[in-house]
């Protein structure tokens, strides 16, 4: 993953645009880390290169965008087409069977969830895509997800300032968190479920 970390760091001399296109390609299948893109995009706020709308804008469509570009491409060329030319950009069949995995299991929540995190993140759109769920609830879905994951690391990375680059080690934390809250939503729904049964 090196390579995409290099990447990353010569996206970031692009400022405000760099953001933008790093957030695509995450969103598009290209794990570049979104941990150093956004964290980034709020130093620049820092520096007082971008207001802080601009640098969330930039990462919520550019995130959006490359998450739209995954949805069609998987939809219209399916898992196969990934698999082929996957490997030119290092995406493995352990993360593809995972993304799929974690899509059969929860559905429209996996989009939402799976947008807040790291390792499922790059990947829900090809589950969504093959599965031919309708566009308008996977970019509904897609938009609710991405919305706190780049408000909360971008302003973050504003309020680190130049200590922005350690933010990525905190991610994990913000997973687990998610992860919390995802089986306490899934919790709630199977207890309404059974009260309706009855």
């Amino acid at each position: 993953m090196a390579i995409f970390h290099s990447m990353a760091n010569a996206l970031l001399g692009l400022g405000v645009m760099g953001v933008f296109i790093g957030m695509f390609l995450e969103s598009a299948y290209i794990p570049v880390p979104s941990e150093i893109i956004l964290p980034y995009a709020g130093y620049l706020v820092f520096l007082h290169r971008a207001t802080l709308l601009e640098a969330m804008l930039a990462g919520l469509l550019g995130g959006l965008f490359g998450a739209v570009f995954g949805y069609w491409i998987a939809r219209y060329g399916g898992r196969p087409l990934v698999e082929r030319y996957g490997k030119y950009v290092f995406i493995h069949q352990r993360q593809i069977d995972r993304a799929e995995e974690w899509f059969q299991r929860h559905g429209d929540g996996a989009v939402f969830f799976g947008r807040l995190l790291p390792g499922i993140r790059t990947y829900i759109s090809l589950p969504a895509g093959v599965a031919e769920m309708t566009f308008g609830r996977f970019f509904f879905f897609s938009l609710l997800g991405a919305v706190p994951w780049t408000v909360l690391l971008t302003y973050m990375g504003f309020v680190l300032g130049q200590n922005w680059h350690h933010l990525g080690k905190l991610t994990t934390y913000f997973a687990g968190v998610v992860i919390i809250l995802f089986i306490a939503w899934v919790a709630m729904l199977w207890r309404n479920r059974a009260k309706v049964g009855h």
